[in-house]
């Protein structure tokens, strides 16, 4: 029997690469959240690099949505009472 047999055989490795995810499917959450949010829950197991930028974008669409909606509101408020303001003859609101 050989003294060196064994010793130059590679310790198996069972590694698997780790996939860092896609960027693209923030974009895709950020667009389209419900569908972010919906790929966040099937993948967060199976492809949690991906499920997490899934998620990410998914967060971003629905702040972006509320933001927008809040201003939109306050605009539409302001709009709103200068146009009642001003059809009663009132040019500036002045306040005590």
């Amino acid at each position: 029997m050989d003294q060196f047999e064994g010793q130059n055989q590679q310790p198996e490795n069972n590694v698997q690469p780790q996939h860092t995810g896609n960027k693209a499917w923030a974009v895709l959450g950020a667009f389209l959240p419900l569908v972010g949010l919906i790929l966040f829950l099937v993948w967060k197991n199976d492809r949690p690099a991906d499920a997490k930028y899934a998620g990410i974008g998914a967060l971003i669409g629905v702040i972006v949505n509320v933001v927008i909606s809040i201003i939109s509101f306050v605009i539409g408020l302001v709009g709103g009472l200068a146009a009642g303001l001003s059809s009663v003859g009132m040019s500036t609101i002045t306040l005590l």
